[in-house]
């Protein structure tokens, strides 16, 4: 359960990006996490890996909303 491991250590993680490509990076990083446990979900139906996703979606979302800025 290495990928697992890898989503609680990026929640874990400090959120200050000083730099666009940072956030587009960590964007990507969340994103391949996201769907590497959603393909765990599918075979275990474990809800504690729900629950890591839609925590870790959170995040995402605050990273998007931060990288597409002010209308």
């Amino acid at each position: 359960m290495e990928i697992i491991e890898r989503a609680l250590e990026f929640e874990q993680r400090k959120h200050t990006f000083k730099t666009t490509s940072e956030r587009i990076e960590s964007s990507r990083e969340v994103k391949d996490l996201i769907l590497g446990l959603n393909t765990i979900y599918k075979e275990e139906k474990d809800p504690e890996i729900m629950d890591l996703m839609k925590r870790l979606t959170v995040i995402k979302q605050k990273i998007e909303k931060r990288l597409k800025g002010r209308p």
